[in-house]
């Protein structure tokens, strides 16, 4: 193993430590008792003794240093406590309400760069002013559209004026369609600005000038020469972009009513379950750094420039 991946190994362990740390503290600071909110119902007939040992079985009065350094070995060790709220270890509701966000998050990542590569490409390879032009103006406009505005436009028109995907019981497949699309299409925005100006730049490059002379057609040329260099520096934008939709599902399945972890986010909110919580927002953190680190390891792949002996693994 070599030292640059030892060293991003650490940066990434410091980062989930900070992220566990500033989670636990804010939480801790919330107003409000979860506990209270639940048991406190006089029609559960609970009494303040019973309350009381509810409460020790949770170590909610124990002090909040002591809470802190509890929490942290139960994480090392996988035990991310109980659920207030649903009476269950917090690792069932995360495995139960994963699926639906992480298959949203990759098939919503994979249409946006689809979406990214094709404006880019179009861009430059139209041969008509106009609309090179319209393709270029695509990407202001998609980001600046708001998710829940576009996702309701996109449920008024294909589930209630085209009458293509139903409301209600959709099939599995069917309920991933205007979610996936309400995602990929803001993200795709700045992949395609931050390509398209990859692409203006790497095009200005002797070796394209050298190409060309040589007979190189403008579209053999992007595709075997410009692309390659093009990319590279979006693949830091995509990471950033496909940590943030694992990690901000919460309007988009708010919307379109799915129970993932934006859902599950939205309702340990709403009950102030600590537990839910703290483990959301680690999990969110850990996906956010791998896929970040898994970037970082993928730059020498793409540019041979960036290994070095003694740097990278071979």
């Amino acid at each position: 193993m070599s030292r640059y991946l030892i060293k991003r190994i650490g940066q990434a362990i410091v980062v989930l430590w900070a992220a566990f740390t500033v989670s636990f503290v804010l939480l801790q600071a919330l107003p409000g008792d979860a506990i209270l909110i639940k048991f406190l119902n006089p029609e559960l007939g609970l009494g303040p003794e019973q309350i009381a040992d509810i409460r020790a079985s949770y170590a909610a009065d124990v002090s909040v240093p002591v809470q802190y350094f509890h929490t942290v070995a139960n994480f090392l060790t996988g035990n991310f406590g109980y659920s207030i709220q649903a009476g269950v270890p917090v690792g069932d509701v995360l495995v139960a309400n994963l699926p639906p966000t992480i298959w949203l998050a990759a098939l919503g990542f994979m249409l946006a760069v689809v979406v990214a590569v094709g404006i880019s490409a179009l861009s430059v390879l139209t041969p008509f002013i106009w609309v090179r032009s319209l393709f270029r103006s695509l990407p202001s406009l998609f980001i600046s559209t708001p998710v829940f505005w576009l996702g309701i436009l996109l449920i008024q028109i294909f589930s209630f004026q085209l009458k293509l995907i139903p409301v209600i019981n959709p099939g599995p497949w069917q309920a991933l369609v205007l979610p996936v699309l309400t995602l990929a299409v803001p993200i795709s925005a700045p992949l395609a600005q931050v390509l398209m100006r990859n692409i203006d730049h790497v095009l200005t490059e002797p070796f394209v000038a050298v190409a060309r002379a040589k007979g190189a057609s403008r579209r053999w040329v992007l595709w075997r020469h410009v692309a390659k260099n093009a990319v590279l520096p979006t693949l830091t934008i995509a990471g950033i972009l496909f940590g943030e939709l694992l990690a901000g599902a919460v309007v988009t399945e708010a919307v379109f009513g799915l129970n993932g972890i934006g859902g599950l986010t939205q309702r340990a909110v709403t009950n102030q379950d600590i537990a839910v919580l703290q483990a959301i927002v680690v999990f969110s953190a850990a996906a956010f750094v791998i896929i970040n680190l898994v970037v970082d390891l993928l730059y020498p792949v793409f540019d041979p420039r960036l290994r070095s002996k003694g740097e990278v693994v071979a």
